[in-house]
């Protein structure tokens, strides 16, 4: 018998929670209604690199078929401002989401 001063149970005997157990499950949940701000690209100075596609965590930057300038799926962008922070030509900011 296990006595404990907390009563608390031990990290073993706590129920399973919020588990991914399929890769690229993300894409079942659609998570951008919850963002603050969004990725506005200046297609002036971007240079169609694909850093920005690479970096993002949740994978919802491609490249358009028809000029091959970055876009985000604002279906599944958090907004983590990643983007941004990679792009070294500077052509990303973060704009504020109006209600």
């Amino acid at each position: 018998m296990t006595i404990r001063q907390s009563g608390t149970p031990k990290w073993k005997e706590l129920a399973l929670g919020n588990a991914v157990l399929v890769p690229g499950s993300s894409r079942h949940n659609r998570t951008g209604d919850w963002r603050s701000s969004r990725p506005i690209w200046k297609l002036e100075q971007c240079v169609k690199c694909g850093v920005c596609t690479v970096f993002c965590p949740e994978g919802c930057i491609a490249m358009r078929r028809a000029d091959a300038y970055p876009e985000a799926d604002m279906e599944y962008c958090k907004g983590c401002g990643i983007c941004v922070n990679e792009c070294f030509t500077g052509c990303i900011a973060m704009q504020e989401e109006k209600e």
